[in-house]
């Protein structure tokens, strides 16, 4: 298939996302010392299909679905797979007539919702029979005519958030059951990549490719804030992960800035700015008190300390790990791994699912 402008930028970056807030400290860099490789018997790997982006896991069988584009190459529509969250072997697959990226879930986990990126659009799975039960394409379209691609998903209280990847930026509000567009939050940026809802703000935080993090009220869709952590500094912020516990709010930005951000999720204030290099996907897991990066430059995993940002476990998943899901009880992570594009747009082999036992 033919490719359209800007979209491997967009896929390339695709990981696709308390109490009292912690006092502000004086921002500083934290550097991450080594750390011993984890040992592979807590590893389990399986190369899955070409074009894997995002995972959810089940809330009521615990099974894992995995959004997938298949190849860029002669190949239209892409497949939802259905995974047994311990041995990753094949539970069911939903041959879609669209590309799939973006992946998020409603409470019950009855239907799944994944971006349709390329077409500009949403569909809705019904996860007890693998069908698609609906679908809303989006009109805004950028200079060259083309859809605003449909990044990141975020489901919340029926209704969801999906960011467009455009300049200026969108995020539509759409509701989850009839998939009826609500309200468009207008004016985001160049780019919205991440989405975050705050239980402890009550606030939506979308990250954009300006460098900006902003917060909106999600009653009047109103964008309240705009922060620039790093000023004037260039920066591509990506995803999001908060510690309700302590106020923080992780921002990663694995291009420009190459750095991961701790920002005090009240204020914007800028706690900690860590060395981690090419920070891609995300994750805090509150059971473990760890955080989790993907780095998809270096083919890295981090597992660090939530606290003290201390490495205390690295996986090397070469080639290009990137996406994360971490189970709900905590102790299992799951990993999406890349292979690079050639220049015809297709890719070096078959991605992979990667389950780790923490």
């Amino acid at each position: 298939m033919t490719m359209k402008p800007c979209a491997l930028a967009l896929l390339a970056a695709f990981a696709l996302g308390g109490c009292a807030a912690q006092k502000p400290a004086q921002p500083q860099a934290a550097a991450v010392p080594a750390a011993q490789t984890a040992q592979k018997t807590d590893l389990l790997q399986r190369e899955l299909a070409y074009g894997v982006y995002e995972l959810v896991e089940n809330p009521q069988n615990h099974a894992i679905y995995v959004a997938t584009a298949q190849s860029f190459k002669e190949v239209q529509g892409g497949v939802i797979y259905k995974l047994d969250p311990k041995t990753l072997n094949t539970l069911g697959e939903s041959h879609t007539d669209l590309k799939n990226f973006g992946a998020a879930q409603d409470a019950e986990g009855k239907t799944l919702f994944v971006t349709n990126s390329l077409d500009g659009g949403i569909s809705a799975i019904d996860t007890a029979n693998g069908k698609v039960k609906g679908r809303l394409l989006f009109s805004e379209r950028n200079e060259k005519g083309f859809p605003y691609g449909a990044r990141e998903i975020l489901w919340r209280d029926g209704l969801l958030y999906v960011g467009g990847v455009g300049d200026p930026a969108v995020i539509w509000v759409v509701d989850a059951e009839t998939l009826k567009l609500k309200a468009r939050i207008k004016n985001a940026g160049k780019w919205v990549t991440g989405l975050h809802f705050s239980p402890t703000t009550n606030r939506l935080y979308a990250a954009n490719g300006g460098g900006e993090i902003l917060v909106i009220n999600p009653r009047t869709n109103r964008i309240e804030k705009r922060w620039k952590p790093l000023g004037k500094k260039e920066a591509l912020l990506l995803n999001m992960a908060e510690d309700p516990a302590t106020g923080r709010l992780f921002v990663t930005d694995n291009s420009k800035a190459k750095t991961t951000l701790v920002l005090d999720i009240r204020t914007g204030h800028l706690i900690k700015q860590l060395d981690t290099g090419d920070s891609l996907a995300v994750k805090f897991n509150a059971k473990r008190n760890e955080l989790y990066l993907t780095q998809r430059e270096s083919g890295k995993l981090l597992s660090l300390d939530a606290t003290t940002y201390a490495l205390k476990q690295s996986w090397d998943l070469k080639p290009n790990p990137n996406s994360l899901l971490v189970s709900a009880d905590g102790q299992t992570l799951y990993v999406t791994v890349k292979q690079p594009f050639n220049k015809d747009h297709s890719t070096k082999g078959l991605d992979r699912i990667v389950r780790i036992s923490l």
